[in-house]
Protein backbone atom coordinates (compact mmCIF):
# COMPACT_ATOMS: atom_id res chain seq x y z
CA UNK A 1 0.00 0.00 0.00
CA UNK A 2 1.47 3.45 -0.98
CA UNK A 3 1.28 6.07 1.85
CA UNK A 4 0.64 9.86 0.33
CA UNK A 5 2.73 12.65 1.38
CA UNK A 6 -0.31 13.96 3.58
CA UNK A 7 -0.13 10.47 5.51
CA UNK A 8 3.07 10.50 6.00
CA UNK A 9 3.23 14.12 7.56
CA UNK A 10 0.18 13.11 9.61
CA UNK A 11 2.45 9.87 10.92
CA UNK A 12 5.08 12.60 11.97
CA UNK A 13 2.58 15.17 13.61
CA UNK A 14 2.64 15.55 17.13
CA UNK A 15 0.53 17.53 19.29
CA UNK A 16 1.57 19.06 22.80
CA UNK A 17 -0.13 18.27 25.80
CA UNK A 18 1.92 19.25 28.41
CA UNK A 19 5.58 20.57 28.42
CA UNK A 20 7.81 20.12 31.82
CA UNK A 21 10.97 22.14 31.36
CA UNK A 22 12.29 21.77 34.77
CA UNK A 23 12.42 17.83 34.37
CA UNK A 24 13.34 18.16 30.44
CA UNK A 25 10.13 16.31 29.43
CA UNK A 26 7.33 16.72 26.70
CA UNK A 27 3.93 14.83 26.80
CA UNK A 28 2.52 14.76 23.54
CA UNK A 29 -0.50 12.86 21.71
CA UNK A 30 -0.07 11.26 18.29
CA UNK A 31 -2.55 10.76 15.74
CA UNK A 32 -3.86 7.53 17.08
CA UNK A 33 -4.87 10.24 20.22
CA UNK A 34 -2.66 7.73 22.42
CA UNK A 35 0.39 10.25 24.52
CA UNK A 36 3.71 9.71 25.13
CA UNK A 37 6.31 11.29 27.39
CA UNK A 38 9.10 12.17 25.84
CA UNK A 39 12.61 13.07 27.32
CA UNK A 40 14.78 16.24 26.18
CA UNK A 41 18.40 16.44 26.14
CA UNK A 42 19.29 19.74 28.01
CA UNK A 43 20.88 21.08 24.62
CA UNK A 44 17.25 20.15 23.09
CA UNK A 45 16.70 23.06 20.25
CA UNK A 46 12.98 24.26 19.64
CA UNK A 47 12.55 26.07 16.14
CA UNK A 48 9.72 28.13 15.72
CA UNK A 49 8.81 31.14 13.02
CA UNK A 50 9.82 33.57 15.86
CA UNK A 51 13.75 31.95 15.73
CA UNK A 52 14.74 28.66 18.56
CA UNK A 53 14.89 28.14 22.11
CA UNK A 54 14.22 26.01 24.84
CA UNK A 55 11.31 23.83 25.91
CA UNK A 56 10.33 27.27 27.18
CA UNK A 57 9.23 28.54 23.76
CA UNK A 58 6.55 25.81 23.85
CA UNK A 59 2.71 25.51 24.51
CA UNK A 60 0.42 22.65 24.73
CA UNK A 61 -1.39 22.33 21.85
CA UNK A 62 1.57 23.02 19.56
CA UNK A 63 1.93 20.63 16.82
CA UNK A 64 5.50 19.80 16.26
CA UNK A 65 7.96 17.32 14.57
CA UNK A 66 10.72 15.89 16.47
CA UNK A 67 13.77 15.12 15.20
CA UNK A 68 15.67 12.53 17.59
CA UNK A 69 19.28 12.31 18.07
CA UNK A 70 20.37 9.37 20.20
CA UNK A 71 16.74 8.40 21.60
CA UNK A 72 15.89 11.39 22.55
CA UNK A 73 14.20 14.35 21.38
CA UNK A 74 17.13 16.85 20.10
CA UNK A 75 15.73 18.97 17.89
CA UNK A 76 11.44 19.93 17.93
CA UNK A 77 10.39 22.27 15.32
CA UNK A 78 6.92 23.64 15.56
CA UNK A 79 5.20 23.49 12.49
CA UNK A 80 1.88 24.89 13.87
CA UNK A 81 1.25 26.90 17.35
CA UNK A 82 -1.96 26.42 19.11
CA UNK A 83 -3.98 29.52 18.65
CA UNK A 84 -3.06 29.42 14.87
CA UNK A 85 -4.69 25.68 15.11
CA UNK A 86 -7.68 27.22 16.96
CA UNK A 87 -8.20 30.10 14.78
CA UNK A 88 -8.10 27.59 11.39
CA UNK A 89 -11.00 27.22 9.68
CA UNK A 90 -9.78 23.68 8.59
CA UNK A 91 -11.92 20.71 10.02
Amino acid sequence: MTHSLTDSLQKTRLTVVEVDAVRRRLRVRGEADACSELSCVERTLVVTQEGSGGLEALNPGDIIKIEPANGRAETIVVLRRAWEEIASPEV
